[in-house]
């Protein structure tokens, strides 16, 4: 029976913490959403209303709104769990009070039986008593295996009542929680509520203005295209630049055996290398960097900094009838003469003004490539070895809407990936 409590017990406690896990994971991402919710409406405030604007205040709200919606589906996910602990809790409690009111019963008898005996005044009695030695030595050692069980009796009572008091105390806690999640709930809720009637606002006025708008809406498409053409060709240069230069590595290398192999006779002429349709050669540095820089997603920092938030995701985003987004890469916001910063360590291998971009530099990590552009004053040049965090320069500040952005891009060889998941 004893076992069968303290397994009942253990495997509640495995569940429970790892639902408190969970729960604390939950409530993390709860505070970034609600960190990135603030940093938009400071920048919001901050944003001029012009027709210039509004594409930019639209975006602005339509991001806003989709955190606020992370940060209600978190908040649920985290009502859940607290109901779901708060349960589990309960199930401790009830197989807690029924063990220890079988270990209180247990020894009450105990007591009785002894009291009845009077066996505390003729322990020597009982001892003398036996019939021989081994049977007197018997007694005794009954006797104090007897009082030991008493005493562990006695200690478990005492420690299984602290621990039922304690699960008491935990279960009061997570009503209270629960109680305090529900209240961010409903208080997130008038939030979002809000936005949606700030965003309807704003897109009634986009809708009278829906020329002006659409002409902006082409120039930046236009500028976005020219951009992802640029970086593609830019990375694909770079990438072939790499397999060349691995492969001219791996030929000296292999002559060099072959001379090492061939000391002391004639010199034979080693061929070059046929052309393959296999997979390019990477030199062990690059595999090295690249493994790390992989082995870091989920953790790298922010290419910015300041306050920051994400106005514009990777991929198609339709934030309303005129307004659709499509990016290779994110753009990241943030104040007035906010600095562009490198995401790992790596070699600056290009550095260049692209129009509507302003200064744009790309680093190699590896097999990864990061872009960054939008920057005004650059602080690195082509061929300098950067680290995490490192500043490139200040970003350029639009004089219209007060506030700095950054444009960032990551790739893997000529591939394209999201950004978003590997920032932490």
């Amino acid at each position: 029976m004893r076992i069968i409590v303290f397994l009942s017990v253990l495997l509640i406690s495995i569940s429970s913490f790892a639902q408190n896990t969970k729960i604390k994971e939950l409530e993390q991402q709860r505070k970034n959403a609600l960190r990135e919710i603030s940093n938009t409406d400071k920048l919001l405030k901050e944003t001029k209303k012009s027709t210039t604007s509004l594409l930019e205040r639209i975006q602005l709200i339509s991001n806003q709104i989709f955190s606020r919606q992370k940060v209600l589906s978190l908040l649920e996910q985290e009502v859940v769990g607290i109901e779901g602990e708060q349960k589990r809790i309960e199930d401790e409690i009830v197989i807690l009070e029924a063990d220890l009111k079988s270990k209180q019963k247990n020894y009450s008898k105990a007591i009785d039986g002894m009291l009845k005996n009077r066996q505390s005044e003729n322990k020597i009695l009982f001892v003398l008593s036996g019939k021989s030695l081994s049977e007197s030595y018997r007694r005794l050692r009954y006797l104090q295996d007897y009082a030991e069980w008493r005493k562990n009796q006695a200690d478990e009572i005492k420690e299984q009542s602290q621990k039922l008091k304690d699960r008491k105390s935990a279960l009061a806690k997570a009503k209270m929680e629960k109680t305090t999640l529900l209240q961010q709930r409903a208080s997130e809720q008038a939030n979002l509520k809000k936005e949606e009637t700030d965003y309807q606002q704003e897109v009634g006025e986009a809708q009278k203005k829906q020329k002006d708008l659409q002409k902006i809406l082409t120039q930046k498409k236009q500028q976005a295209d020219a951009l992802d053409r640029q970086i593609a060709k830019l990375i694909a240069e770079e990438v072939a630049r790499q397999e060349r230069e691995a492969k001219r590595k791996a030929e000296e290398k292999a002559r060099a055996e072959a001379a090492k192999r061939n000391k002391g006779t004639t010199p034979k002429e080693v061929k070059p290398a046929k052309e393959t349709t296999s997979a390019p050669v990477v030199s062990s540095e690059n595999i090295a960097l690249s493994n790390d820089f992989a082995s870091n997603k989920g953790r790298l920092p922010y290419p910015i900094s300041g306050n920051y938030t994400i106005t514009t995701r990777f991929g198609s985003h339709q934030h309303s009838r005129f307004v659709t987004t499509s990016s290779s890469g994110i753009d990241i916001r943030s104040q007035a003469g906010a600095e562009a910063k490198s995401v790992f360590s790596g070699e600056v291998t290009y550095v260049a003004s692209i129009p509507g971009y302003n200064t744009c530099i790309i680093i190699r990590h590896g097999n990864y490539y990061t872009f960054y552009g939008n920057i005004q004053n650059i602080s690195v040049r082509q061929g300098d070895k950067v680290k995490t965090g490192q500043s490139l320069g200040k970003l350029y500040t639009d004089p219209d809407l007060g506030f700095s952005q950054i444009h960032f891009q990551l790739w893997n060889g000529t591939t394209k990936l999201n950004p978003e998941p590997w920032l932490r």
